[in-house]
């Protein structure tokens, strides 16, 4: 059955949810600012390359958060109008609470929250788990990337980015994540796949497209609203 969870309870709960993540990770959040201990335990996810969403829906994220997010890339980031949830799930365990996932409540305030585990609550936890799913469907995803300065001729080459400007598409190219979605996978299993086939290069955790890329028919591109990102063929397989 649930369990209740005061402040430092959710607190330690919900460092153990993020941890204990081996297939998924969904964090919906109003406000977000990350304390240095969510962030590395984010990190780590990022290394094993766990799927991890955030939600979040009351303003902007600060420039030390779109920093940090533009280094990882397993982690997506959404944008849900009028959020008030808070809720945190792993594949096994899901948390319900008045807790932000923000470093002055997670500090200063009195929360309140419930512990729900899909081995005790499957029914409750799989309505959980769906209104979650609901909200990412209508959130707006924000694709957070960089740009990097390389090379002796000090041109712009294709960093980090393998997702994209949603409304950057032309009638003859679709960025990554739609043709992502247009072969029935998730962006970073295609961007995967465009490593094995040598369209793209990582190096420093980035991603480069490279002459056979370019050969095939992609591009790089800059967006001033999502920063880098690319464009593929409609018919591109890999």
């Amino acid at each position: 059955m649930a369990k209740f969870l005061n402040t430092s309870a959710t607190n330690y709960f919900l460092e153990e949810l993020i941890k204990d993540a081996k297939e998924r990770l969904i964090l919906i959040s109003p406000f977000l600012k990350l304390n240095d201990r969510i962030k590395e335990l984010l990190a780590d996810k990022n290394r094993l390359k766990i799927d991890v969403r955030i939600v979040y829906g009351k303003s902007e994220l600060q420039p030390e958060e779109i920093n940090w997010l533009k280094e990882l890339t397993y982690i997506r980031t959404s944008f849900c109008k009028n959020l008030h949830a808070k809720c945190y799930l792993n594949e096994e365990m899901c948390i319900i609470t008045s807790l932000n996932l923000y470093e002055f409540s997670q500090v200063n305030n009195n929360e309140m929250g419930v512990l729900i585990q899909r081995s005790e609550d499957n029914e409750l936890y799989r309505d959980a788990y769906d209104e979650a799913q609901r909200i990412i469907r209508v959130s707006d995803e924000v694709r957070i990337s960089l740009e990097r300065v390389v090379g002796e001729s000090t041109e712009k080459d294709t960093v980090a980015a393998g997702d994209d400007a949603t409304d950057a598409n032309t009638p003859e190219k679709l960025t990554s994540s739609k043709l992502a979605l247009k072969l029935g996978l998730k962006t970073h299993d295609l961007m995967d796949k465009l490593v094995q086939t040598g369209l793209l290069e990582p190096r420093d955790g980035k991603h480069y497209i490279t002459a056979k890329g370019k050969e095939v028919g992609g591009e790089f591109r800059m967006s001033p609203k999502f920063g880098p990102y690319f464009l593929w063929p409609q018919d591109l397989t890999v």
